[in-house]
């Protein structure tokens, strides 16, 4: 019986963020891009989330190669924590080498890790697989799709990707080899379907450079631009107005900063001569001859904008009528953030500029239009939408059959699932693990379930603890002491404080008489009786700890 094609999705369905794609034919697996993604607003203290990848564990001596379409953090952001755990080789093409290159660096994983850089229109043989990359557009420089080949059929993998006739650098995405594929035959496309709620076309990034043009034109202000550290075309064409209107580029920001570096060492960037100087040097300017690049698009917390706009930053303050650009849109969830940033920007009479007032951002996902170009060059007979939530995937479906494809012939998986492909059929045909991993400090998988739920418990209710010293028969030698976090103002409910501790003493004194000694039973009585005294009294269930040292 002929070996079948297996692909796994271990995130990057019904999410956004997160992508990495196992394909498993025989005894060789591949993995292509390994992201993270965004704590939800309900993972207290949670860092990133980073896929589980336990079946890659079971299996690591049979992947032969890691591959990379781009490098966004949600298609290489889990690389570090991965490599723990999985030695394989990394094959990149050069922007995107350099951005992981930077975080092995951090990890101080460059030296166990193999990371191989390659051009669009090779192709590299991992195991049964050959992986040829193919130049797409997106939001950052290098990115690239890839035809999958093993002896099932071809698949063609887009990554994130959109058709940018006029790009900043580079050339238009490579239709014509799609096209090619197509003719040749494609087993399966697996395509973005992030923007597939917009009808008609994205936008090229250089009608973004008309903007700002017109914002630098006869412009008497200091102007602070923020943007997605990654998009080097945005930042060029920034940098090139400012060069243009004689202004002086600071740029602050860690993300930021690491960018411009790899890409102007790489030769993505081109800066003039004599336009980058140190953030410390923008003092000595006159404001109309500053220009400052940030990061804080999204309104984070430690950011650069951020803290300038809350007084934090150490270098740059917001003055009275500093022109402000934002120059993205805010990623769904990050709203309030973006909005209480604004907010502080304009208390400080700052001019805020975002693209409500003028094309500011465009996308690095294709539309509708751009997808029925997809689907016509590449004629999949099998079609698996990724990169999204449901809703994406459903209606990239629908597109999928609006375009000629027969229903049976699309699958909309989970993460999880394993889709098995011959050439003749696509079938879901069971599920391997999967799911979030949380990596908080230095901890990576140790919060589960269990601690997000004790932590949403306290930062709702709050806690009480109640310590009290009793010998081995049941005598209270000391307490109960109550010491509260975020239930209530102590100094200000001493009456209910009062009656927690007589009601303690109470269960203390019964419990001794019926079973002295027996620690486990008092700890869960006391637990219950201010559990519902507490819920009576104030409607609250704060997390209820109750500490007996024996002496």
């Amino acid at each position: 019986m002929a070996e079948k094609l297996k692909i796994i999705s271990l995130g990057g369905l019904d999410e956004i963020g997160k992508n990495l794609t196992v394909y498993e034919y025989g005894n060789d697996i591949i993995v292509v891009d390994v992201g993270m993604g965004f704590p939800d607003d309900d993972m207290y203290g949670v860092d990133v989330v980073i896929p589980d990848i336990s079946y890659l564990i079971k299996n690591q001596d049979r992947i032969r190669a890691i591959f990379l379409t781009h490098g966004h953090e949600d298609h290489i952001g889990a690389l570090p924590y991965v490599l723990r755990s999985i030695n394989a080789p990394i094959y990149a093409t050069r922007m995107t080498a350099g951005l992981v290159r930077l975080k092995l660096e951090e990890h101080h994983l460059v030296k166990k890790t193999r990371l191989i850089t390659c051009e669009a229109g090779e192709t590299i043989r991992a195991g049964k697989f050959s992986v040829e990359f193919i130049h797409v557009n997106h939001s950052i420089a290098d990115a690239v799709a890839f035809a999958i080949k093993c002896p099932v059929g071809t698949v063609v993998h887009t990554g994130d990707f959109k058709i940018d006739p006029t790009p900043i650098s580079g050339e238009m995405i490579d239709l014509a080899r799609l096209g090619e594929l197509g003719k040749e035959g494609v087993l399966a496309l697996l395509a973005d379907s992030t923007n597939v709620e917009r009808q008609g076309f994205t936008n090229s990034e250089r009608s973004v450079g008309q903007s700002f043009d017109a914002l630098f034109r006869g412009c008497d202000k200091r102007i602070i631009v923020t943007t997605f550290a990654s998009n080097v075309d945005r930042i060029q064409q920034v940098i090139s107005v400012a060069a243009k209107y004689g202004r002086k580029v600071a740029i602050t920001g860690r993300s930021m900063e690491n960018a411009i570096k790899v890409s102007t060492e790489l030769g993505y960037m081109k800066v003039p001569k004599g336009v980058l100087v140190e953030l410390n040097h923008i003092k000595s300017l006159p404001k109309e001859k500053i220009c400052i690049i940030t990061t804080g698009s999204q309104g984070e917390t430690m950011s650069a904008l951020s803290r300038m706009a809350f007084n934090t930053h150490r270098q740059v303050e917001i003055q009275p009528g500093d022109r402000v650009i934002i120059s993205a849109s805010a990623i769904p969830g990050n709203e309030n953030s973006v909005g209480n940033v604004i907010n502080e920007l304009y208390r400080k009479d700052a001019e805020v500029i975002n693209e409500r007032e003028l094309p500011l951002h465009v996308s690095g996902h294709a539309c509708q239009g751009e997808l029925k170009i997809l689907h016509g060059l590449v004629k999949p007979k099998f079609f698996i939408p990724v990169h999204g939530e449901q809703r994406h995937l459903k209606t990239h479906a629908k597109l999928a059959q609006q375009m000629g494809m027969a229903p049976n012939h699309i699958l909309v998986s989970s993460i999880g699932k394993v889709m098995e492909l011959t050439q003749n059929s696509a079938k879901i045909t069971g599920t391997v693990p999967a799911g979030q991993v949380f990596v908080d400090g230095y901890g990576v998988g140790d919060v589960g379930a269990v601690v997000l739920r004790d932590r949403k418990h306290l930062a709702e209710d709050g806690m009480i603890v109640l310590v009290t010293s009793m010998t081995s028969d049941g005598l209270v030698v000391s307490g109960p002491d109550i010491i509260t976090r975020g239930f209530v103002y102590v100094k200000e409910s001493e009456t209910l404080m009062e009656e927690l501790r007589r009601l303690a003493n109470g269960v203390l004194e019964e419990m001794a008489a019926r079973c002295p000694g027996d620690f486990p039973a008092l700890k869960t009585a006391i637990k219950d009786e201010i559990a519902s005294f507490l819920y009576k009294k104030t409607h609250r269930s704060p997390m209820i700890l109750p500490v007996i040292m024996e002496v």
